[in-house]
């Protein structure tokens, strides 16, 4: 059989699509035609469909993503409702605020491949912590935040009251104690834009970050009395799938009008897109829809049963994902992929 010549071109589809948009969407449409970058440009399609057709997005954050200032990008696609909920791991809910308010003193270590274990203990004495190639100063930093969130959990241990993580960070953040120490334009602070809207936020295994460990130690020297005073994980997903249940619908065309946009792996995704099998199987809650849009970007490969470089297609043997569901992959750097389909969803 002979090729046939194709009537209508990739690169013409996407062309017309950022008519209206601005130079990065252009430069997009243009260059990014294969592999990876065509795979950025179907799933930032993709996104926009599914929220043209009324649709909502939660969007999960593993690895570092606040250190990388992910908030330049995030916080505005917060304000302009182009994300509805979160995911986190611990360490990005309390990093976008350690970058907020010590900007100015965290370090960048461009040759941090070569470093040696004599260099790594220079930085540990100057209380200098490192992140790949940025090294977040723990004065400025983590014990600020300490002192703030600290006075908030004692406050509510004593009233006998109890929140989440990110209620407390929510309340430290809107308490304006804060402020004085910003170094960085707000508008940037991907929390403080979540806060602003009171997004749902779910973070679990928050006792492995760096104000989990606090907290404990504020358990243990009797600080707090109620180790409970911060609420659990499981509490977490009761949470999360009352309001999945809540908000779900079936989109024209029979999608879930809830997306997955997952960053990295790990607990940050896993944990919320078992929210749907759990309400079906566990539950007994089949009309509850599926998740209607996945994307993950990861630099993980697929191998020995790893979750973070598994491909969409095994989410449907678990029930998390449907066999016509909109499904994408980019294997690539979150920190470049991320933000170019923010600016495509943007109009930039």
């Amino acid at each position: 059989m002979k090729a046939k010549r194709a009537k209508i071109r990739p690169e013409d589809v996407n062309a017309n699509l950022a008519q209206k948009k601005g130079p990065v969407s252009k430069f997009l449409a243009h260059h990014y035609r294969h592999f990876n970058a065509a795979a950025l440009m179907d799933a930032a399609k993709a996104y926009e469909t599914h929220l043209d057709k009324g649709g909502q997005m939660l969007v999960t954050l593993a690895g570092a993503m606040s250190t990388a200032e992910l908030g330049l990008s995030l916080a505005e696609m917060i304000r302009r409702g182009k994300v509805h909920a979160i995911v986190c791991t611990g360490a990005n809910l309390e990093e976008d605020i350690f970058n907020l308010v010590a900007h100015d003193y965290y370090e960048r270590v461009p040759g941090y491949r070569d470093l040696t274990a004599a260099d790594e203990q220079a930085l540990l004495d100057r209380h200098m912590n490192r992140v790949t190639d940025t090294c977040i100063p723990e004065m400025e930093a983590m014990r600020r935040i300490e002192k703030a969130v600290l006075e908030e959990w004692v406050a509510a241990d004593q009233r006998g009251e109890r929140y989440f993580p990110h209620e407390f960070m929510y309340k430290i953040l809107r308490s304006g104690k804060l402020e004085k120490f910003y170094q960085i334009d707000p508008r940037n602070s991907w929390m403080l834009a979540a806060c602003e809207k009171n997004l749902p936020i779910t973070v679990p295994g928050w006792e492995d970050a760096t104000l989990g460990n606090m907290y404990a130690a504020a358990v243990m020297r009797g600080d707090v009395k109620n180790v409970h005073t911060v609420r659990t994980g499981i509490e977490y997903m009761t949470t999360l799938a009352a309001w999945y249940t809540k908000t779900a619908k079936t989109l024209r065309g029979g999608h879930g009008s809830i997306g997955f946009f997952q960053i990295g792996g790990g607990i940050a995704g896993d944990f919320p897109i078992c929210v749907v099998p759990m309400l079906h199987q566990d539950l007994q809650r089949p009309e509850i829809p599926l998740w209607g849009y996945f994307c993950q970007v990861s630099d993980s490969t697929t191998s020995y049963g790893s979750y973070s470089g598994a491909v969409p297609n095994e989410k449907i043997t678990w029930g998390k994902l449907g066999a016509d569901t909109p499904k994408f992959i980019i294997e690539s750097d979150a920190t470049i992929v991320a933000p170019l389909i923010f600016a495509w969803l943007l109009g930039q």
